[in-house]
């Protein structure tokens, strides 16, 4: 059975037996987060680990879960990781991923109802409200194919042709191997996002073939494959129902998890955004 998860922190450890020269790994603490930089330097690696070439930043903490003491001092700490990702100037389009009536796939449109959108601060409003020092953000949280009849990445490259963003930000929920991943990882990556991969409902992918600008890609893992739990179990493949194949398993305080997380990669993005507002200024703003 191979592998089933969105995170490279993951695919990593699982094929370091076999990492092929490319690959670059620096593991940093601050604080009580620990933070993994992950860089897929050539084409051989990329194609050894089947994951893109790129940068993969992984944040590990527990107050994903719930109430941090530190919230100010961890939302900033991931608005520092993003900002190197983002072009310094120009309009960013946040993306929201996922299907709002599924809890552990709410990640994407929940945390879309905390980014401050500013693109329709024009024409002296920005100046009359004292925001004209704002970087311009459009906000969107598209629904997914079974709601919409239309591909996630059709509707998200007609609204770039529309708005000619900078750089998409998209912002989704993701599948790991590890249980204790759930609700206390962040994934960072420049390298877009194929949705669905994870929990074998891969979609088009959304990268900078398919939109034609910078992709980030952002997320929290909310789901197992029941057969990988079954599996470490076991220690064997071949009593795994097949049902159970095709089954994911998430933890019973999802809700808690999905409104935190969302809050706090909300509220990152919003300090890589918007640099001159501090968090407490930009959580007014998004109350």
């Amino acid at each position: 059975m191979g592998i089933r998860t969105d995170l490279m922190i993951e695919h990593t450890a699982f094929a370091k037996e076999i990492t092929p020269d490319g690959i670059t790994r620096n593991v940093i603490q601050k604080g009580h987060v620990t933070v993994t930089r992950i860089v897929v330097e050539t084409e051989q690696a990329a194609q050894r680990l089947e994951k893109p070439q790129g940068r993969y930043l992984t944040l590990e903490m527990d107050s994903l879960k719930g109430y941090s003491g530190q919230f100010e001092q961890e939302v900033e700490l991931i608005g520092k990781e993003i900002s190197p990702l983002l072009p310094k100037e120009g309009l960013i389009f946040v993306v929201g991923l996922g299907n709002s009536q599924i809890t552990p796939d709410d990640i994407g449109p929940h945390t879309c109802r905390y980014v401050l959108a500013t693109r329709h601060l024009i024409n002296g409003i920005a100046e009359q409200t004292g925001l004209d020092m704002l970087r311009p953000v459009a906000v969107a949280a598209p629904g997914v194919l079974g709601q919409t009849g239309m591909e996630t990445v059709e509707i998200v490259a007609g609204i770039c042709q529309k708005i000619k963003p900078a750089a998409v930000v998209v912002v989704d929920a993701l599948a790991a191997r590890d249980i204790n991943r759930l609700g206390r990882t962040i994934q960072i990556s420049d390298t877009g996002i194929v949705p669905g991969s994870g929990v074998q409902n891969r979609r088009k992918e959304l990268s900078v073939h398919t939109l034609g600008v910078p992709v980030i890609a952002i997320g929290v893992p909310t789901v197992v494959d029941m057969a990988t739990i079954a599996s470490d179990l076991l220690q064997t493949n071949n009593q795994i129902p097949d049902r159970a194949k095709t089954m994911m398993v998430t933890p019973r305080e999802i809700d808690q998890i999905v409104a935190q997380s969302s809050k706090m990669l909300a509220m990152g993005l919003n300090c890589a955004l918007q640099p001159e507002l501090s968090v407490s200024e930009l959580m007014g703003l998004t109350a």
